[in-house]
């Protein structure tokens, strides 16, 4: 299932392939592998040593896939051999990987790159949680650009990724520039993206008039920076179809965005 799944090239172990795999677990960090790792695991990791193929075998895993199409040159094939591992090598990077494996053992990967189908009750096709420091302008904008990277590989139209990139953006901005911290849910469905982003901060005495094009409440300092021109809100109900929004002055916002597909 595995080697199908991540369309992957055996190194090592092609007789081995019906081994039963019971965890996946992704890291690069080996130190990491063999604090949590769990037995009778495969371990997908982008290092491409002798010492990720050591690791694995003393944590009791069955084997190592190489992602973004790396393959050791060190001795790992002999010792996967000596030590009766499995070893694979895929083209797909770390995320990818992992969301064709879990789609794949849900049955809803139909074997086409980024390709999700609903399958009998089960909605939730895909579900990340992110955070956002308020104040922090330093990484402002890298949440936004995950949600983007996430939606790209699955293959939405990219006039619609755009739509959902730029709204998640002018959130995470709103947070950084008046919030003290926000969490934000992404989550996809057959039919819907939906972003929320729920924050603890100053909150909106008047939603109305914030959602008023030009209205802000910046400081000199942001505008500085090329922030708060008071677009944000207004920006957000133009590229989302559906805009929620809930506020309480002293408490925080949520932001619901939702994206018909």
């Amino acid at each position: 299932m595995i080697k199908g799944a991540l369309e992957a090239s055996v190194i090592e172990g092609v007789d081995r392939l019906d081994t039963e795999v019971e965890h996946i677990y992704a890291s690069d960090l080996m130190s990491d592998v063999l604090a949590f790792g769990r037995p009778n695991s495969i371990l997908l990791t982008g290092l491409a040593t002798q010492q990720a193929v050591i690791s694995a075998h003393m944590a009791e895993f069955v084997g190592v896939v190489f992602i973004r199409g790396k393959k050791p040159k060190d001795g790992s094939e002999k010792f996967a051999k000596d030590n009766q591992l499995i070893l694979l090598s895929t083209k797909l990077d770390m995320y990818e990987a992992c969301v064709r494996i879990d789609s794949t053992r849900r049955g809803r990967y139909s074997g086409a790159k980024g390709s999700w189908m609903r399958q009998g009750t089960e909605e939730m096709s895909l579900s990340r949680e992110f955070f956002i420091q308020g104040s922090d302008f330093a990484n402002a904008g890298m949440v936004s650009t995950k949600v983007k990277s996430i939606l790209k590989k699955i293959g939405f139209d990219p006039k619609l990724v755009r739509r959902v990139a730029i709204s998640t953006y002018e959130g995470e901005m709103n947070v950084v520039m008046h919030a003290k911290r926000a969490k934000v849910d992404l989550s996809v469905t057959p039919g819907l993206i939906q972003v929320v982003i729920e924050d603890e901060g100053k909150g909106i005495p008047d939603v109305e008039l914030a959602m008023q094009e030009g209205f802000t409440t910046a400081t000199e300092e942001m505008r500085a920076m090329g922030f708060g021109s008071g677009m944000g809100l207004p920006n957000i109900k133009k590229n989302s179809d559906e805009l929620d929004i809930r506020s309480e002055v002293e408490k925080g916002t949520t932001l619901q965005m939702r994206f018909f597909i």
